[in-house]
């Protein structure tokens, strides 16, 4: 037996060290609002306030993006948020009979 005290098999508990396992963040996803050529400016504008949170300054702004660019990130969320979010997108539309398409995609 060794009298060393970092020796494991000497009795002496020594120092106690815990691994500690990094936890990684989940990942996240994109919802888009995709440009159409039926769904009103108006209305959009409405949907991003609604479902989003933005002023309506800022909702113009991002409608106007969708209108030139065909499409704009609204947000980005945890997996479940972005599905909830594009469920009641695309429900919201299709109850005002409205083509709008709300899709969402894993953030790189």
């Amino acid at each position: 037996m060794s009298d060393r005290t970092d020796d494991p098999d000497n009795g002496d508990p020594g120092v106690a060290t815990k691994t500690r396992t990094r936890t990684q963040r989940p990942p996240m996803y994109k919802v888009m609002l995709l440009n159409d050529d039926f769904t009103p400016m108006e209305f959009v504008v409405h949907v991003l306030e609604r479902f989003f949170g933005v002023n309506h300054a800022q909702a113009f702004e991002i409608m106007l993006t969708v209108h030139k660019k065909g499409l704009a990130v609204v947000g980005v969320f945890s997996y479940e948020i972005a599905e909830t979010k594009v469920a009641q997108v695309m429900d919201f539309a299709r109850r005002h009979q409205h083509p709008l398409q709300c899709t969402l995609e894993k953030e790189e």
